[in-house]
């Protein structure tokens, strides 16, 4: 799994899923892959190697949940 370097201290942590991670996140949502909100391959955020059809986890500080955990799915 890649994770971003630091671009900035309010970009959270973005880092590629690998296929075992997705399987067991679409399984434990109910979804497929096309249900997941999308993020574009010209994102600067993206970790280096990220390819269309990736999804990428987001891990953001909140001050409500303490973190939480985001999933996107890189297109075009």
């Amino acid at each position: 799994m890649a994770t971003t370097e630091k671009l900035h201290f309010l970009v959270p942590s973005h880092e590629i899923l690998g296929e075992d991670g997705v399987k067991a996140m679409l399984m434990k949502y109910g979804i497929d892959r096309s249900k997941l909100p999308k993020i574009l391959k010209s994102d600067a955020a993206l970790p280096q190697g990220a390819k269309i059809g990736d999804v990428i986890k987001i891990t953001r500080n909140s001050a409500t949940a303490g973190i939480s955990i985001y999933y996107r799915v890189v297109i075009e």
